[in-house]
């Protein structure tokens, strides 16, 4: 018996809905778990008080402060370099063989396990470079891990700006430059900003690449060369070693209100000013 047209696109658009609420009601009921068990764990104790006994008992506010310092460098250090190589692959470069290099080895550097990173930079930064166990051993080793993913969702954005809009500039008089500032930045600042987004969610969620750079000491850091416990590294220490499921919970569901914020607030962010762009 033939299939029709009709019939056949009737049941990949079913195959493709099914998909996509499978995966929708997987990931509500995760985070609907997680909140349940977290959010009567969570009160102001628990986010200013240092870690005590191993995490059993006082709160995470190290953690918290932990996980901020090492994303922050990560990202300060990453996010500039990332998006000027986006650019340069985009706008200044024809394809050669110098451009194919670079797109292969950051595809190739995005699908290495972040263990390798975090041996990596457990021999070069806190190794061969003296810093220790410490923030910024830890940043820099995400921020290598996190590039690639920059440089390509930039990339990506960069060239779905039309040619249009830069054949209209340059026939109004405008540099390359002003070109790139003025028209396709902004409209490539909303791709560019999920990128980095994503690249926080993977600094944030990361515990293999941290254990083996920042530490796990649960003290609060007193400058970047201190080493520090993350959020994620806290949640997998209490978890696996069953210390205290509860506190797990909870640092769980700060984790994912910690995500969700900071995807919230970036975006905000971006549409107010390509909104006063316009």
């Amino acid at each position: 018996m033939l299939i029709t047209p009709r019939t056949s696109e009737r049941i990949a658009k079913a195959l493709i809905w099914s998909s996509a609420l499978f995966v929708l009601v997987v990931l509500t009921a995760i985070i609907i778990y997680i909140l349940l068990k977290g959010l009567p764990i969570i009160n102001w104790s628990f986010l200013t008080e240092i870690p005590r006994s191993m995490g059993r008992t006082g709160g995470i506010s190290s953690t918290i402060i932990g996980t901020i310092l090492i994303t922050l460098v990560a990202i300060i250090i990453a996010a500039p370099f990332g998006i000027g190589t986006a650019f340069y692959l985009a706008e200044y470069t024809k394809e050669n063989m110098i451009t194919r290099i670079i797109r292969f080895s950051a595809e190739s550097l995005a699908g290495i396990p972040s263990i390798v990173y975090g041996l990596f930079g457990f021999i070069f930064f806190v190794i061969y470079l003296r810093l220790g166990f410490s923030i910024i051993s830890g940043g820099f080793t995400l921020a290598f891990m996190i590039l690639p993913t920059i440089i390509r969702t930039s990339e990506e954005a960069i060239r779905a700006v039309p040619n249009s809009y830069r054949e209209v500039s340059f026939s109004l008089g405008a540099t390359k430059w002003q070109t790139i500032i003025k028209v396709v930045f902004p409209s490539a600042l909303q791709g560019i900003v999920n990128g980095v987004i994503l690249s926080v969610g993977r600094c944030v969620a990361e515990t293999a690449a941290v254990i083996l750079t920042a530490g796990s000491v649960l003290r609060m850091p007193s400058s970047l060369f201190s080493s520090s416990r993350s959020m994620a590294v806290h949640f997998y220490i209490l978890a696996v070693e069953g210390i205290s499921m509860e506190n797990a919970y909870g640092t769980a569901a700060l984790l994912i209100i910690l995500i969700f914020l900071i995807n919230v607030i970036a975006n905000t962010m971006v549409n107010r000013f390509m909104a006063k762009g316009r």
